[in-house]
């Protein structure tokens, strides 16, 4: 069994004991995470929502805070003698998940 679940404003396909990598939230290693935006449940009988399948949760728990790789934004203007240079780097959450509940 599987799902697809919403988080941080991208999709994931998950199943039970997967570990996926997420963008930040709240929470401490080892504590318990709900995702309630369950967009589809697979299996023998998949289930799809409009837009997400109500009653289905996904349950995980967290395993590690990290942070992704530095991105450098730089920018120059050719003979102007301006250019400027950012670095981002995104914190990110390692999730372990635990079970898929379907409604």
């Amino acid at each position: 069994m599987y799902a697809v679940i919403k988080t941080g404003g991208k999709q994931y396909r998950v199943a039970a004991d997967d570990v996926i990598t997420i963008e930040k939230i709240a929470g401490e290693a080892g504590s318990k995470v709900e995702f309630a935006e369950v967009l589809m449940i697979g299996g023998d009988a998949p289930k799809f929502g409009n837009p997400i399948v109500s009653g289905a949760k996904v349950v995980g728990e967290f395993v590690e805070n990290t942070r992704g790789p530095k991105v450098i934004a730089f920018k120059k203007r050719r003979r102007k003698n301006s250019r400027r240079k950012r670095g981002h780097r995104q914190d990110l959450v390692k999730v372990r998940i635990t079970s898929i509940v379907g409604a």
